[in-house]
């Protein structure tokens, strides 16, 4: 977890919002951008990774191209929201590699889930199957996602 008394300086922020941008961005070339020489730029980095500001790194895949042409979303309630309940819930839910974000909510929902599969069909199946038969899950409401305007991971850095 990042400590939140850690102040991010200038170049700190630059380097986030860069490797965010391209994680495989080299460090010359982050370091060029950031004003500084390698050798900081790479202790600056571990640093950051240290503090927990960076968590890890990863491909962003083509989900069409790799077959999964539907994406959808559950709204998911649950008949006990008792720690132990939602703690239950959430490790099942990271049993399911068709779930690839789970949020838990306040309010009527408990959790939303963005789900992802090769058909509108397999998807069907894994919400009757799956979701909507797990224990405690008393509602599931689905929408599917028609397109995709804006996809941005992380987080708005100001550098």
């Amino acid at each position: 977890m990042s400590d939140s008394r850690v102040k991010l300086d200038k170049i700190d922020r630059r380097i986030l919002r860069d490797l965010q941008d391209d994680g495989r961005i080299t460090n010359v070339e982050l370091a060029r951008r950031a004003g500084i020489s390698a050798p900081p730029c790479l202790r600056r980095v571990r640093a950051l990774e240290e503090a927990g500001f960076i968590q890890g790194y990863h491909a962003q895949l083509n989900a069409r191209a790799l077959g999964f042409n539907i994406t959808a979303f559950a709204h998911v309630g649950l008949r006990s929201q008792a720690e132990s309940d939602l703690e239950a819930f959430e490790a099942l839910v990271r049993s399911w590699p068709e779930v690839r974000e789970c949020y838990m909510l306040s309010g009527e929902t408990d959790f939303l889930l963005k789900i992802v599969a090769p058909s509108w069909e397999d998807c069907q199946s894994f919400i009757t199957t799956k979701l909507t038969a797990a224990q405690n899950v008393s509602h599931v409401k689905s929408a599917l996602s028609v397109r995709t305007s804006k996809t941005l991971p992380g987080v708005p850095i100001d550098g």
